[in-house]
């Protein structure tokens, strides 16, 4: 099977189990999902979901049990790992950068996927390091040593650092995991922006039920390991399906916007 050539990435009925005292724990059973090149999506769900689990099979990094990736039309299984990563990029939950360098020069281990040199840069490296920069608003920072960074600052050099591969496809985990709320909005919306200015397709993982609504045209939900709703927040996370996923009960008001939201429920 063939995924359509215009699709950015396709999963086939994903199979996942985590090795569990001589067994073994199914995490994913038959996920299926075809992301447009070019689109932005919130992929949500409760603890144990199987959220970072989707992504690392997304990312190439875990192999699944049954079920295909198709990268581009095709299965990821065929690319190898430069390739990939020429193609993928990944923003993890938290990431130590490497104490003792500037900031450009984490920047430019971006660049290894390109790397036509053993030692050096080349001419597109550092144009390419200069463009990641000022695309991630980091570009103040570039002389800056990463040890005097605060976390939003950090934040902005990791994104600076997936934008050097030049990547068609951003995955992030859980990126505002230890940002304040301002810093949490300003990441999405820069990622907004760049999805636009570099033609990236997007895939983030969430918690956050408010940010997936406020910032994201399309939500996946997975719960016990399947997709069980998706599509547009309004039509998505409505209080029903929030309930039957988090356990949490919910409400709908409408703000001075004329927006939908949802609001904890009083009893």
């Amino acid at each position: 099977m063939m995924a359509a050539q215009r699709s950015m990435l396709e999963l086939g009925a994903l199979h996942y189990a985590y090795p569990l005292r001589g067994a073994r724990r199914a995490v994913l059973r038959g996920v299926g999902l075809r992301i447009e090149r070019g689109e932005l999506l919130a992929l949500i769900g409760a603890n144990g979901s199987g959220k970072t689990t989707l992504l690392r099979l997304m990312a190439g990094t875990l192999r699944p049990d049954a079920g295909d990736v198709w990268l581009e039309g095709r299965s990821l299984a065929a690319w190898d790992r430069r390739g990939i990563a020429r193609r993928i990029a990944v923003l993890p939950q938290a990431v130590d950068l490497p104490s003792g360098f500037r900031v450009a020069e984490v920047v430019e281990m971006g660049r290894a996927p390109h790397a036509r040199r053993l030692f050096g840069s080349t001419a597109q490296d550092v144009a390419a390091v200069h463009a990641a920069l000022r695309d991630a608003d980091a570009l103040e920072l570039a002389e800056r040593g990463v040890d005097e960074l605060s976390g939003g600052e950090r934040q902005r050099v990791l994104v600076a650092m997936a934008l050097a591969q030049e990547p068609a496809l951003l995955l992030l985990d859980e990126p505002t995991l230890h940002l304040d709320l301002a810093h949490q909005v300003s990441l999405f919306r820069t990622i907004g922006r760049l999805r636009r200015q570099r033609s990236l397709t997007v895939v983030a993982v969430l918690h956050d039920l408010q940010l997936a609504s406020a910032l994201f045209p399309r939500v996946a939900v997975l719960d016990e390991g399947r997709i069980v709703a998706d599509g547009a927040p309004e039509q998505v996370l409505g209080p029903e399906m929030v309930r039957r996923t988090f356990g949490v009960a919910m409400e709908e008001a409408t703000g001075i916007d004329g927006r939908r939201h949802l609001v904890l429920s009083g009893h």
